[in-house]
Formats: C-alpha cells, structure tokens, sequence
C-alpha cells in the first residue's frame, strides 16, 4: 500500500515542542534581535534529553528562526574518540565558525592575545614547537577571561548564537570553560546554548556534578525534552510518509518506539522499507538490520568510520579503508542515500546521522576487529599528519595506538598529546593521558622507555635539580601528574599521586623528590580541608635539611615562610624568609626568588622595619610586573593593599588596588580580583565611604571563583550592616562567612574578623554572656604580632560592651574575669604606628569607663590620637564619648563635638551611633541642628536587651514612675498582665526591684527624657 508513497527518514513539518522552541526563542528576544526590543543581556540555556528524544531538531529550528532574525550562528560539537574527549573540541569549532564568518571582527576582538587565544583557535598565531606551556590556574584563568572577553566584544555589534552540542562527551575542561562562562558573561548580545544525553548522566558521570552547579546558577535557564505523545507520533510519521498513517501503524510504532522521535523515525523507516521479519525485537536491531542492507564496501566503511569517532575525514577515511577512491565514494553514496552517515557542513568528512546508529555499530565489532582498525587509523595518520587538523592530531593519534593495544606507540603517542594538553592548560585531560602512560609503563619495551627524556614529558623534573640527559622515570610521570592533578581540581587523584610518589622517592633514597612531593601534598591537604598543611611542610623541611642549596629547597623555605606568617609568625620567620631568598638566588630560580622577598617584606614591615619592608615589598611586585608573571602579580596585589591597610595608609592601598584591579583584570585572574575587592572593601570602610565599601564586597562575592575570598568579602558586608545598625543582615553574612571559610584552616585573619561580627550582633541583641564568648574563643591562644590591625577593633569592641554594660545586674556574672581578659591581651598587641596607637589610647579609655573611672582627659588624648590617621567613623565615636564626659562641665565644647560627630555619623550611614549621639543631646537637652529642624537620625526606641517590644514599653513606662495599674491603662492590658511583663523585664535585667530597673533604665540613656520643645536649651 506505500509502496508508491514517498518517504522520507525525517519529518519536514516540525512536530510539537512549541513551548521548547519559544523559550529557545524568547532568549533571542531578550538579548536583543533586531525588532525584539531586548536590552542586550548575554543568554544561557542547557537542553537535555534522551538520546533520539528530538534535541538536534529543535536546535535546527531555533538556529533557523535565529539566522532569518540575522544573528550569527556558530555550532560546536563535543567530539568523541573512542571513549576520549578532545580539550576544548566545540569551542575550538565554534570559534572556527566565527572566524570564518567574521574574520575581521574576530581579529580586531582578539588583538593583543592571539598567543593566548591561539590555545583554542590555533589558526590565530604560529606556535613554537614547545609552545608557552604555563604552569598554573592562573594561566588557565586568563584564558578563560579572554575568551568572554572575545565573546563579549564579538556580540558587541552582532547577535552571536553559540551552541555546544553533546556535553556528554565533554572533557573537563571544556565544562570549566562553559561554566566560567555562564558564570562571568555579563553583556553582548550573546545566547550560548548547550545540549546533553540525560540517559548517559549516571551517577557517577562526570557531568553530573556540573548539572548541579548550573542549577544554582540562576542565570541559566533549563529545558527537559520529553518524549511524544501520541497524537506527535501520528504527527510525526504523517510527515515522515507524506501521507496519512493508519491508526494500528500509528499504535504500534509508538508503542515499539515508546514516543522516542528517532525511534519513531528508524520504525517508519523499516516499515516504508518492507521489513520482511516486521518490526525488529529492538532499536540496535533496526540500525544494525539497515546497515547489513548495504553493499559490502558500504558496510566496512560504516563500520571503520564507528571506531573512528564522530567525526572522520575523508582522506583519513581513503587511507585507512584502503579502497580506491571510486570504490569509496560508492561506498559512501549508498550510506548517505540509506541516512545513515552523513557528510560534515564543512565537505571535509564524514559522520553517523545519529550517534546511536554509531554505537550499535561500534558495539558490533568483533573483539580483534577494533584494535586493527584502530592500528590502521594510527598508522595512516603517522604516515600523513595532515589528514587531520593540528590541534586535533596528537590526541587522537594517542587515542589509536592506545585503542589499538600497541604499547610501545602508545606510551609515546600519549605523552605527546599530554604536552599538548598541557600547553592549552587542558589540565583534566593533561592528567588523564598521564595515569594512561603510566597504565602502559611496564608493558613497554625498555628500549622505548630508555629513549624518552623528562625535558620533553615532565615540565616539573627540571625544578628538582637533576640531570635532563637522564631517561625518563615512572617518578617523573607522577609528579607531573600530582601538578596536573591539582591544576583541574581533581586534588583526590592529585593526593592518592602525590602520595605514592612520595613513598616511591624515600624508598629510591631521593630526599629531594621526596621533599618536593611533600609540598604538593602540602598544597592538596589544605586545599581539600583535611588540615592545615604544617605536617607536610615540616616533612619537607627535614628532608631538605643538609642538602646543597636547590629549587626544590627554596621553594620549601617560601612554602614554610609563607605558613609561618599566617599561622605562627615569629622572630624565626625573618631568618627563614632570608634563607629562602638567598637559595633561591644561588639556583637563579627568580620566581621562588621574588616570592620569598615579598614575604621578607611583610615580614620586615610586622616587626617594625616599616621603610625597609615596603621598599623589599615594592621592588619585588615591580619586577614581577616587568617579567609578567601573573602568579606573582595577583599575589602581591592582593597582599600589598592588605599591608598597607595594616599600617594605617587607607588611602595608598586605594590608590594601589586600582592598579591590581587594572591587572589583575588583565591577565584573567577573578580570585585574585576579588581578594583585591574585598580589601578595597575594607580600606573603604576604614575611609567612611561605605556604599563604595558595598559595592567592592558585592563585586568581589560575584567575581570570586574560590570560597575564600567571597567569605572575606561576606566579613566586610557582615561589619558594614552591623555598622548601620542591621544585625540581621550581619547575622546573615556572617553565617555565609563561616561557610565559605570552613573550619579546616582556622586563620586570624579570618578568625578574628568573624569574631568582631559575632560579638558585634550579640552585643545589640543584649546577650552580653554570647558576646563575651566570641571574644574569649577568638583570643584563647593569644594574638600573633602580624594581626594587630584585626585584633584591635575586636579588643576596643569588647572593651566597649564592657563600658556600655556596666552597672547591669545581668552582666555583672563573668564581668571581672572578662576586664582581666581584656586587659591581658591588650599587653600582647602591637601599636606600631599611629592608626594602631590611636585604637589602644581608645581602648584603655573604654577599660576606664567600664569602671566608672574615665575623664575628659582620658577622651581627650584618645581625640587627639585619631587627629590626621583617618578612620573617620571611629573618630566620630571617641568625640561622643568625649562629650558625653564634658557635659557637666563644658556643655559648649560637648556641643560643638556633638555636632562634628553626628555630621559624620549622618555622612557614612552610622545609624547606631547617630542614635546614640541624637540621644546624648535629648538627655542633656541640646540641641545640634540651626533653628527648630530635629535631629537627622531620631533616638532608637528601646534598649536592645532582649527584651520583647512590649516588654520596652512596659519598661519605658515603669522609668516613668507607673504602676501596674496606670501601665495597664496605657497599653490597654489587664493590670495582672502587667505585672506579668514587670516580672519578666527584672528577671531579664536582673535587678530586683523596679526602683532599680528605673535607675538602671535612666542611668543607662535608654529612653530620651519626654521633653517639649520649650524644654530644650540651645547650646
């Protein structure tokens, strides 16, 4: 009956998915089409679905509408290599589309960092042979900012579709690359669209972990294909068979297909064919069942292009089917005519229609058939490297010997690619070739093995100071590996490694290998939260210890220097700081060099050599930024602020962080961007421009790829609210802090300022028992002389919750012991320079006042301390105090104090302390602001002492000298519930009458004194 009918293997009328298509649409809307009226915001979108569920058709017909909108549309797929992945296979192809269509306005995108950009778009820039392989994220980093940055300026003038297709098959660092992406793109008229097999996302596959994060991401949005109905199916196959099917064909196949359109597609296919069996058991049956109809030629060469990977091109494909080039193209005619391959869009090869047909047929070779052909396809590309592109040749080239079981062409063959992967930080799959090489070391012949040299696989064996004519070791494999491992974020792997080799070099009795494995291990631990990191340095340290001066050992010194500083400075750490740099210098290992000066300098600066360790500081970030060494530069732009910060020069880190934003920037490194955000958080802070403050924080917590410094971050946005008087907020970033820093590395300079914000809320929550918690856990084990400049605002914090709450009966347990702790640690700190002498003049002046012992003198010298050092909030704070002691004698010169204070105060956003100051002058019944105008900020109803709102009531009224009954009246309660709330408020204060909690209320400035305005006294 359909013999006459023309059929077709796919629909032409597009069956269903309209709410899919429309969103896919939508995004073109939103970025910004011609006529859409978007505003030009960059778009991510991921689809997944089943295999054959319809994916690639539904991105045809977007990618159609989105070239009839003129938008510039460039497809890349993730290419699969037996079960390998090439490093970064579908931007590189996309890129190539771009390029070929906008060759202009990629050259003019990418000017100035073709070398760089060259690592995904080799056709940028010639590469010398070895290439510029970079050691490091931060090389990584900047390749990934630079290709949003292309990006970015590409979409500028043009709508660009970028879709990436089959995520399944990607490698790890093409998912880092894309989610850096989705992560940082923040304008052009960009929509990237990625597509996945969610039937091959297992448990345990590698993508499955970055679904996750894209899920939190809420810039990106989903899309889940489902499969037909079976209303689509008759849809489906009505355009298939171009005629209307019968409703038992219509049941059956989609019963057979179970709404899966490609199934759909194959099933109709076979009917339309006259299966003479009927409908195959299975769909591998169909796709198997339409191959072995082909002619004999045809069927090898399906078969040799299955094993080939997605894609093959025709010249390979010539040489290794070893037909005459008629008898292929024959071959090849009769596979496309029955739609089972299909040629590329570039005519340059060929692939399966779907890569299930390429399974079914790979899955059916014979167990020595597939090591032949792929010994044939190694072959063919030794004897004719250009049948395939440059960037694509090692790897695959490695993946054939691999396949084909021939170890000693293996073993090279994949040390080659992991240098190219290296070269284009491809990291994960560096890390992959390398554990393969090291599969396929005992089975090579020695001679291979003894003919391979470190200087050209393992880029770290020379840092370890041995000869480069000596062969190639199974140690050298795996240090390289422990580097790569660490690189792509794969630490576990990286660890079990490094671990090894450790092992492996004690037992060879090679103490500097050992020492050098030690420091990964070092690197990994800390990076993994399972401790500090001190064991393994120490470890180094001994096993470098009597050794000849070497790269390795200096390299220890730094490592160990560096911990030192954060974890246990001392008088040592100078000694061993020096010994670093002049190691270092002996072996001209320059970069460990500069490393070790920079922390000589910081170093010099903590113990008073202030002149000097700025001079070591800067000289050592200039000559980092003349070499360009990005390592460098983002580390010493983010500690340089933070020294500078230390020592009270606000304004200098300012003005140096807009360079290291400037460079940092540059060369691609968000973490150390955001570091340097967080600290110009800080510095803005110390300065009151606090909404500048909030805006670098909210930067750096977007920016930041790693947790720290987000959680640096989160402190300053946590100590800004809490300085504005919002302690939920504070509350809410401090629990985002802690989280971010973890408890596995406790540093002060973290540990502190999350202890200044804990105390800080629960001191306005009136918990005076939590506050003084959080101080005496934060200073248990003392304070190290390098962290005066987080120590002391929590010292003058304590101090104040001391002097704020004296004579509160509730505080008085603990208090004693509290003022001892105080006053002990204040004997450790270090007061330097004048910002910090100024904190411990303030700070013995709260100690005075927390005994009722304090002067206007005492206030006097704390005003003049602060005179010319900036910090203009704490300033603000020590003149109120001021007043406050000068009103019963001097109410002129409390006034005019008053007024500066509060001009400040209003100027950065202090709520707290405009309260306090608005309440001082209500007290004392002056007034601060010209004519009859009412203070900026009003006094803040109730006294923050854990009381209930109504219970402030009832005690603002018990100050008033009510009884139960008048209370009751006024708050319209019952005169017994009144007394209720009387009792509550005395167990709260612990005072035990409500003469004292009067006193207390009206000694303490609680409530502003009920005064009309003929009441008040102009000063």
């Amino acid at each position: 009956m359909l013999g006459t009918v023309e059929t077709r293997s796919v629909s032409p009328v597009f069956v269903g998915r309209a709410g899919e298509l429309s969103v896919l649409t939508g995004a073109l809307d939103r970025v910004g089409c011609p006529g859409s009226g978007g505003q030009g915001e960059p778009q991510a979108l991921l689809v997944g679905g089943e295999a054959g569920v319809g994916k690639t058709r539904l991105i045809e017909e977007a990618l159609a509408e989105a070239r009839r909108r003129g938008a510039v549309v460039a497809v890349g797929g993730c290419v699969e290599i037996g079960a390998d992945g090439l490093p970064f296979a579908p931007f590189s192809s996309a890129l190539r589309t771009l390029h070929r269509l906008l060759p202009e306005e990629l050259a003019a995108a990418a000017l100035g960092q073709e070398d760089e950009l060259a690592r995904l778009l080799p056709e940028l820039a010639p590469r010398s042979p070895r290439g510029d392989a970079g050691r490091g994220e931060d090389d990584r980093a900047r390749l990934f900012e630079l290709t949003a940055r292309l990006l970015e300026r590409i979409a500028a003038d043009h709508v660009v579709v970028l879709v990436l297709e089959d995520l399944h098959w990607a490698d790890a660092s093409t998912r880092h690359l894309l989610a850096y992406l989705f992560r940082t793109l923040r304008r052009g008229r960009l929509v990237v669209v990625a597509t996945y097999r969610s039937d091959d996302v297992h448990r345990r596959h590698p993508l499955r972990p970055f679904l996750a994060e894209l899920d939190r991401m809420r810039t990106v949005q989903r899309i889940e294909l489902t499969r037909f109905t079976r209303d689509e199916v008759h849809h489906q196959l009505a355009g298939i068979l171009a005629a209307e099917p019968e409703a038992t064909m219509v049941d059956r196949v989609f019963d057979r297909s179970d709404g899966n359109a490609f199934f759909v597609e194959e099933l109709a296919r076979s009917i339309a064919d006259g299966s003479p069996c009927g409908l195959p058991d299975s769909l591998r049956d169909i796709l198997l069942v339409r191959v072995e109809a082909l002619p004999e030629d045809a069927q090898k060469v399906a078969r040799i292009v299955a094993e080939g990977g997605s894609t093959v091109e025709y010249g390979l494909l010539l040489a290794v089917t070893r037909l005459s080039e008629d008898d292929l193209i024959e071959a090849l005619r009769s596979a496309v005519g029955a739609n089972i391959l299909l040629a590329t869009t570039d005519g340059d090869g060929y692939r399966f229609r779907h890569s299930l047909a390429r399974e079914a047929v790979a899955d059916d070779l014979l167990p020595g058939e597939r090591p032949r052909i792929n010994r044939r396809y190694a072959e063919a590309l030794e004897a004719d490297p250009a049948l395939v592109r440059d960037d694509e040749r090692a790897t695959r080239l490695a993946s054939y010997w691999y396949h084909a079981q021939v170890p000693a062409k293996a073993l090279p063959a994949v040390l080659r690619a992991s240098v190219e992967a290296r070269i284009r930080h491809a990291y994960a799959e560096q890390l992959r070739l390398l554990e393969r090489a090291m599969e396929l070391w005992d089975a090579a012949p020695d001679d291979i093995r003894g003919g391979l040299r470190p200087l050209d696989y393992a880029e770290v064996y020379p840092a370890c100071g041995c000869d480069p004519a000596t062969p190639l070791r199974f140690l050298d494999l795996m240090a390289e590996a422990t580097v790569a491992g660490r690189l792509s974020s794969e630490r576990e792997r990286a660890l079990k490694i490094a671990t090894r080799g450790r092992r492996m070099a004690v037992d060879e009795g090679d103490p500097l290998r050992a020492a050098w494995f030690a420091v990964e291990r070092y690197r990994l631990v800390s990076a993994l939260g399972r401790g500090d990191g001190w064991a393994e340095l120490a470890e180094a340290q001994s096993l470098v210890r009597g050794l000849p001066p070497s790269a390795v050992h200096a390299e220890v010194l730094a490592e160990v220097v560096g911990w030192q500083r954060l974890h246990a400075p001392g008088p040592e750490s100078l000694e061993t700081a020096e010994r670093a740099v002049s190691y270092a210098r002996m072996v001209s290992e320059e970069e460990i060099e500069l490393k070790a000066r920079f922390i000589l300098g910081v170093l010099m600066t903590d113990a008073g050599d202030i002149d000097g360790g700025l001079a070591e500081i800067h000289a050592a970030r200039e000559r980092a930024v003349r070499l360009g060494l990005p390592s460098l530069i983002g580390r010493f732009h983010v500690n340089l602020p933070a020294v500078l910060e230390g020592l009270g020069r606000s304004q200098q880190a300012v003005d140096l962080i807009t360079e290291g934003i400037a460079l940092t920037h540059h060369y691609g490194l968000l973490d150390s961007e955001a570091w340097i955000l967080g600290y110009l958080a800080e510095s803005c802070y110390s300065l009151g421009r606090w909404d500048d403050a909030v805006t670098a924080a909210e930067q750096a917590v977007r920016k930041a790829l790693s947790p720290r410094p987000r959680g640096y971050a989160a402190v300053q946005l946590a100590l800004l609210a809490l300085a504005r008087g919002d302690a939920a907020a504070a509350a809410g970033q401090l629990a985002a802090a802690r989280a971010h820093f973890g408890t596995h590395d406790p540093m002060p300079q973290s540990s502190l300022p999350l202890a200044r914000v804990e105390l800080g809320i629960a001191a306005a929550d009136g918990r005076v028992a939590d506050a003084r918690a959080a101080f005496a856990d934060a200073v248990r084990d003392g304070v190290q002389p390098c962290v005066h400049r987080y120590a002391w605002p929590l010292v003058r914090a304590a101090a104040t919750l001391e002097a704020d709450t004296r004579g509160l009966p509730a505080a008085e347990p603990g208090r004693a012991e509290a003022l001892d702790l105080i006053r002990r640690t204040v004997t450790t700190l270090a007061a330097a320079v004048p910002v910090w002498q100024a904190h411990e003049t303030w700070v013995r002046a709260e100690l005075r006042r927390a005994t009722g012992e304090d002067t206007a003198a005492d206030w006097a010298e704390a005003d003049a301390a602060f005179d010319g050092v900036g910090f203009p909030r704490e300033h603000a704070m020590v003149r109120t105090r001021r007043a406050q002691t000068l009103l019963p004698v001097d109410r002129e010169q409390a006034t005019a104090l008053l007024r500066r204070a509060a001009a400040t105060a209003q100027r950065v956003g202090d709520r707290p302390l405009a309260e306090d100051i608005a309440l001082t002058a209500q007290s004392a019944r002056l007034t601060l602001a010209s004519g009859d105008s009412a203070p900026a900020i009003a006094p803040r109803q109730g006294p923050g002492l854990g009381l209930t709102p109504r219970e402030e009531d009832v005690l603002r009224l018990v100050a008033d000298g009510r009884s139960n009954r008048q209370i009751a009246e006024a708050l319209y309660i019952s005169p017994k519930t009144a007394s209720v709330h009387v009792s509550n408020i005395l167990a709260k204060l612990g005072v035990s009458g409500r003469g004292e909690a009067a006193a207390l209320a009206h000694r303490l400035r609680l409530f502003p004194s009920s005064s009309g305005p003929d009441d008040r006294v102009s000063a």
